[in-house]
């Protein structure tokens, strides 16, 4: 999907102050690698020390990455995608929680996040009247942006898990089976009319298990359907991929 696929015709000219990235076949990569590398260093965390301590470390990353991207008054590579990598972390930590914590089933927990998501929706739209991420531009629509991309999180980790261990597809079955329906909001917007705005969030969504199903089949034992490369190695992977694309993406951009 590129910028213009996903872009109303009537808004294509992004707001000199926005405060995202344009959507490019860059910007869907880096976001697969940002959700693998979140799944795989929650995990780490998780069986290094204290689950609540980790959480804590969490939160406060989290709020620390939030606080800066709130502070710059335009979009910098490297601010806005820590706050994505921080969110991605912390998304998964809080889907853990309400799981491993609380006892909650994965199917109820993604329908809990589904229904979470659509009241952001709601609520986001009926104040500013758009859902497009290419008017971000102002606190509050940004505010409303970020509280959607953490519930995006929340909701696609609960998802992946539902499919590789409640369902029982295993980690790589669940990374195809997210592959191929990856693909489907962009046939739809292609072929079917489906609207731009919408096959934005629905790919957003998908991106989570994409990129969650495949790392932890790159970490977890044998025994478990994965290759054993150990939580530990593939976050420090994925983060050299993730640090590569955003040096990229700093070089590369256009000024506004």
């Amino acid at each position: 999907m590129t910028l213009d696929e996903l872009t109303p015709r009537t808004a294509t000219i992004r707001p000199a102050l926005s405060k995202v990235p344009e959507v490019t076949a860059v910007f869907w990569i880096t976001k697969v690698l940002t959700t693998g590398m979140g799944e795989a260093a929650s995990d780490q965390l998780a069986h290094t020390i204290d689950p609540m301590i980790a959480v804590a470390l969490g939160a406060v990353g989290l709020c620390a990455a939030l606080g800066l991207q709130f502070a710059v008054r335009r979009y910098i590579a490297w601010v806005y995608w820590l706050a994505v990598v921080m969110v991605s972390v912390f998304g998964t930590m809080a889907a853990d929680v309400v799981h491993i914590a609380l006892g909650v089933p994965y199917l109820v927990s993604t329908v809990f996040f589904l229904t979470v998501l659509a009241a952001t929706f709601f609520l986001w739209h009926r104040t500013e009247k758009t859902l497009s991420i290419h008017s971000i531009h102002t606190r509050r629509r940004e505010a409303f942006y970020w509280a959607t991309v953490l519930t995006t999180f929340a909701l696609g980790t609960a998802a992946g898990d539902l499919t590789a261990a409640s369902w029982g597809l295993g980690y790589l079955a669940s990374g195809i089976l997210f592959a191929v329906a990856i693909a489907v909001p962009a046939v739809a917007h292609a072929r079917f009319g489906l609207g731009a705005i919408s096959a934005f969030w629905i790919a957003y969504v998908i991106t989570r298990p994409l990129g969650a199903s495949f790392a932890d089949w790159m970490a977890v034992p044998p025994a478990r359907g994965g290759l054993n490369l150990g939580f530990g190695p593939v976050t420090a992977a994925w983060t050299l991929l993730i640090v590569a694309l955003v040096a990229y993406l700093s070089l590369t951009r256009k000024p506004t």
